[in-house]
């Protein structure tokens, strides 16, 4: 699918991630609505990308305010594109160091926000592409949801993030062969170590090492390359229904 011109939603797009990739798909001559909890970060944001980006407050969980942040995208055009990145973690391990049980309610907040989320935004997504005529290649739109390597590898202390990614990650053939009738495809990205506004807070010899412990290139992801891997699935009509994992042929170590 070409970009220019469609109308296209990227969440979690007032910072890092999202908001490389919006800033790539409004440089291919995408319009862009970006979605995110931060107004004054997402008002800034649309404001510094220019007049084909605009911005909505909105939890990606919210049936409502999402369905708003697609109103206004395709007040742009008809939906062709969303890239899902909005999403978080947080420390929980099984029975914390004191013996205390984990906590179920910051698992459930943190597995809420990555797998109902994503799911939330899928399904809204589709179902307004759906009812579009399909472009001149037969494509109706694409999805792309954001996973991690701990889907995979996820370390001490990360299970509902690890468990909230693996559920993306399993999620996405299962879309993708639901939606394939439809003309609509589905990939995520599973990124490894990304030099993102949360690991920018950590001191620099952690981060120096954590980007020493990546093969090769032996450094932290850039989110550019996050968003130059998602546009290359958004042009790509064969790229549908896979996870890639985006990490430098890292493997995580158990802490």
């Amino acid at each position: 699918m070409q970009m220019e011109n469609i109308s296209a939603v990227v969440t979690g797009g007032a910072s890092g991630l999202g908001l490389a990739t919006a800033q790539l798909l409004i440089e291919k001559g995408a319009y862009v609505t970006l979605a995110d909890l931060n107004t004054e970060k997402g008002e800034a944001a649309a404001a510094e990308l220019g007049p084909r980006a605009s911005f909505v407050t909105a939890d990606v969980t919210d049936a409502e305010q999402m369905d708003a942040v697609f109103e206004q995208a395709e007040a742009q055009g008809p939906l062709r594109a969303v890239v899902h990145c909005a999403g978080r973690g947080g420390p929980v391990r099984v029975v914390e160091k004191d013996g205390s049980p984990g906590s179920l309610e910051k698992f459930e907040s943190i597995v809420r926000l990555n797998v109902i989320g994503s799911f939330n935004v899928l399904r809204l997504a589709a179902a307004r592409m759906a009812k579009h005529e399909p472009l001149e290649n037969g494509e109706r739109g694409v999805c792309i949801l954001t996973a991690s390597i701990a889907a995979y590898e996820g370390q001490i202390g990360q299970i509902p993030y690890a468990s909230g990614k693996a559920g993306v990650v399993g999620m996405t053939l299962v879309a993708a062969r639901d939606l394939a009738s439809r003309q609509i495809r589905v990939c995520t990205i599973a990124p490894g170590l990304f030099d993102t506004p949360l690991l920018a807070n950590l001191p620099e010899n952690i981060r120096t090492a954590l980007g020493a412990s990546v093969p090769n290139p032996a450094r932290l992801g850039t989110s550019d390359e996050f968003a130059m891997l998602a546009g290359q699935i958004i042009e790509n009509p064969m790229l549908n229904g896979e996870t890639i994992r985006l990490d430098g042929a890292l493997r995580m170590a158990p802490r």
